[in-house]
C-alpha cells in the first residue's frame, strides 16, 4: 500500500465526498439490517396469529384476532417497503459521492500526469516509447479509479455489514451463525483467485489488442509503402494471425468467465442450504424460532456480495499499486531543464556559443566539442556540415530543449539557464528537422504559437513560407482538415507550412532546422528570397546540408564530428581548397548536374 499513499491527497482534496459516502455507506447498511429482523418478527407473528386464530375458533374474538393479525402484517409490510425505498435512495446518493469521487480524483490524476508529462525534457522521450506513456495516463489511471472508488465502496460495506449483523446472529444463535459463515471465507479465497486468472487473461487480451490495433495503424499509415512493394497479401496474412490470437486470448477469458458465475451460485447455494439445515434442528430443539432461520437467510444473502466483492476489491487493491507504482515512477522524475533566476526581458538577438560542449545524457554519444561562435544581433549564421556532425544539437540547445554539458550559451549577456523557459521559446522561431504537422485545419496548424491569431498575419506567413498558392487551391483553402501527422501535403508543402507556423510568431530569432530539405531548387530559391526580407534586421540561424541554403548567410559555421573546422563567409570559404565547404559545394554541384 506504500505506492496507494500517493492517492491520500485526492482523497483529502474531495473529503466531503468520501465522508458523504461513508455516511450513506452506513445508512444503506442499516437499512438493509432492519428488515431482515422486521421478517423475523412478521415470520413469528404469522406464527402466533395462526395458533391464535385456531384458538379462539368459534368465539367472538377470533375476529378480533384476525383484525389485528391483518393490520400487523400490512404494517410490517409497509415498513419494508419503505425501508427499501430509503435504502434506494441511499445506494444513489452513496455511489454519487464515492463513485463521482473516484471518477474526480481520475480526471485530476490524468491532467496532472499530463502537465508533468510536458514538463519533462527531450531526454525523457528519448527514454520512453509513447505507448508506455499512454498506457500509465490510461490503463493504470483506470486501474487506481477502481480502487479510488469500487474497491473503497464496497470495502466500507463489508466492513460495516460484518460488524453489525455478526453480533447480531450470535445473539440469536452461535451454532447457527458458525455454521452460516463457513462457506463465505471459501468464496472470498476462491473469488480472488478466479479473479487474478481473469485480470490476466484481460491483460493479454488487452496486449493482443494493443499489438493488432499498432499493426493496423502502421499499415494504413504505411500505406504508399505496402502497395509500392506489392505486400497486401503478406500484410493480410499477419492480420489474420493477430486477429486468431485475439480470438483465442478472449474465448480463454470466455471460458473462465463461464465457470465464475457458477462457481459463486454453487458456494452461496452451501451457505444457504446449511442455514436452513442447521436452523431446522434447531427449531426442532425449540432454541430459535422459523422467523430466526428467514432472518438468518437475508443476512447470508446481505454478506454474500461483499463478501465476493473481498476477493474481487483484494485483486483491485494489488493491481492498484501495481499501477500507482507505475505512475509514481514517472511523477517522481522531475526536469532538469529549470530557470535559475526567470529573467523575462525582450530578446534583441545577441547570441554567444562560449566553449560549448555537450553530450546526449541516454546515448552518451557527444555531439559538439569545445564550440564557440557568436550571432550578433540581425545576423544571419549559416551552420552546415555532413549528417551527425551536430548541427541539429546547437538549435535544440539554442531553444535549452537541453542543457550544454560544458561551457556556457548567453542570448543578450544573460545565459540561457537564467531566463524564464516560455520567455525564452516564446521569442524564438524554431522550424524543426523532423517536420511535425497535427490533424487539424491548415489555418490551427499555422496559428499554432498564437494566442489571438488574425488572418492578415496568417496570410503573410503562408506568402513568405511560398505556401499560400498552394493552400488556396484546396477546396477549403486555410481550413483544409490535414490527415494524421499532415499526410495530406507532400514532404516539401509540410516543410512550408512549418516555416509559416514560425514566422507567423514573427520571433526575434528565427531557426531553420534542414528545413529546405524536401523543396525543389527554384521554390528553396523562392522561399529564400522571401526570407532574406524576414531575416533582415532580425537574428536568424540556417542549419543544412545544402550549401544552396546557407550562401545567402552572412556567416557560415562548418561543423564536422561535433567540431568547428571551418568559419566564415561564402566567398572566403571557396577561396580555401583544400577545406570541407567546398568539397561539401562540389560534390552537391555535380550531383545537381547530373
Amino acid at each position: 500500500m506504500r505506492a496507494l499513499a500517493a492517492t491520500d491527497p485526492y482523497i483529502f482534496r474531495y473529503k466531503w465526498h468520501f465522508l458523504g459516502g461513508v455516511l450513506f455507506v452506513a445508512l444503506s447498511t442499516l437499512l438493509a439490517i432492519f428488515p431482515a429482523q422486521i421478517v423475523r418478527y412478521s415470520f413469528d407473528l404469522v406464527g402466533e396469529g395462526i395458533d391464535l386464530y385456531h384458538l379462539f375458533a368459534g368465539t367472538r374474538a377470533q375476529e378480533g384476532v384476525y383484525s389485528l393479525f391483518g393490520r400487523s402484517v400490512l404494517f410490517y409490510g409497509l415498513l419494508i417497503v419503505t425501508m427499501a425505498l430509503l435504502r434506494g435512495i441511499f445506494l444513489f446518493f452513496m455511489r454519487q459521492t464515492l463513485i463521482v469521487m473516484s471518477r474526480l480524483i481520475e480526471n485530476d490524476q490524468k491532467n496532472e500526469i499530463f502537465q508533468h508529462y510536458q514538463s519533462l525534457p527531450l531526454s525523457f522521450y528519448r527514454r520512453h516509447n509513447t505507448g508506455d506513456l499512454m498506457s500509465r495516463i490510461s490503463e493504470d489511471v483506470g486501474r487506481v479509479r477502481m480502487y479510488m472508488g469500487p474497491a473503497i465502496m464496497y470495502f466500507l460495506q463489508l466492513v460495516l455489514l460484518f460488524l453489525l449483523i455478526v453480533p447480531l446472529m450470535l445473539m440469536v444463535n452461535v451454532k447457527l451463525t458458525l455454521y452460516t459463515l463457513l462457506p463465505l471465507p471459501v468464496l472470498s479465497v476462491s473469488i480472488f483467485y478466479v479473479n487474478n486468472l481473469i485480470e490476466r487473461k484481460s491483460d493479454e487480451i488487452q496486449r493482443s489488442l494493443a499489438a493488432m490495433t499498432t499493426f493496423v495503424q502502421e499499415a494504413f499509415s504505411g500505406i504508399r509503402v505496402l502497395k509500392s512493394f506489392v505486400r497486401e497479401d503478406d500484410s493480410h496474412q499477419q492480420f489474420i494471425r493477430a486477429s486468431d490470437n485475439y480470438r483465442e486470448k478472449t474465448l480463454s477469458l470466455n471460458f473462465v468467465n463461464s465457470l465464475f458465475f457458477p462457481l459463486i451460485l454453487f458456494l452461496i447455494g452451501i451457505s444457504t442450504i446449511v442455514t436452513v439445515w442447521v436452523g431446522g434442528q434447531e427449531v426442532i430443539r425449540g432454541t430459535i424460532t422459523t422467523g430466526s432461520i428467514a432472518e438468518f437467510l437475508i443476512y447470508v444473502n446481505l454478506l454474500t456480495w461483499p463478501v465476493t466483492a473481498l476477493g474481487w476489491t483484494s485483486s483491485l487493491v494489488q493491481r492498484a499499486e501495481a499501477s500507482q507504482a507505475r505512475i509514481n515512477e514517472f511523477m517522481n522524475q522531475k526536469t532538469d531543464i529549470v530557470s535559475r533566476q526567470n529573467i523575462s526581458q525582450e530578446i534583441q538577438g545577441d547570441i554567444v556559443f562560449d566553449h560549448v560542449s555537450f553530450t546526449y545524457p541516454d546515448t552518451g554519444i557527444q555531439a559538439l566539442r569545445d564550440v564557440s561562435f557568436r550571432i550578433r544581433p540581425g545576423q544571419t549564421l549559416a551552420v552546415i556540415g555532413n549528417t551527425g556532425s551536430g548541427k541539429s544539437t546547437i538549435a535544440a540547445l539554442l531553444c535549452r530543449l537541453y542543457d550544454v554539458t560544458a561551457g556556457g550559451i548567453k542570448v543578450d549577456s544573460v545565459d540561457v539557464r537564467d531566463f524564464s523557459l516560455n520567455s525564452l521559446r516564446e521569442q524564438i522561431g524554431y522550424v524543426p528537422q523532423d517536420v511535425f504537422l497535427f490533424s487539424d485545419s491548415i489555418r490551427n496548424n499555422i496559428n499554432f504559437g498564437l494566442d489571438h491569431p488574425t488572418e492578415e498575419r496568417m496570410q503573410q506567413a503562408a506568402h513568405d513560407a511560398n505556401v499560400y498558392d498552394n493552400i488556396i487551391r484546396f477546396p477549403e483553402g486555410f481550413d483544409t482538415k490535414l490527415g494524421e501527422r499532415g499526410i495530406t501535403l507532400s514532404g516539401g508543402q509540410k516543410q512550408r507550412v512549418s516555416i509559416a507556423r514560425a514566422l507567423v510568431k514573427e520571433p526575434k530569432i528565427l531557426i531553420l532546422d534542414d528545413s529546405l530539405s524536401a523543396v525543389d531548387t527554384n521554390t528553396e530559391n523562392a522561399i529564400l528570397n522571401s526570407l532574406q526580407r524576414i531575416m533582415h534586421n532580425r537574428t536568424s540561424l540556417i542549419i543544412s546540408h545544402r550549401v544552396s541554403s546557407v550562401k545567402l548567410a552572412d556567416e557560415i559555421l562548418v561543423l564536422d564530428d561535433g567540431q568547428i573546422v571551418q568559419h566564415g563567409t561564402h566567398e572566403a570559404l571557396m577561396q580555401q581548397e583544400d577545406g570541407l565547404y567546398r568539397a561539401l559545394y562540389e560534390r552537391q554541384l555535380q550531383s545537381e548536374e547530373a
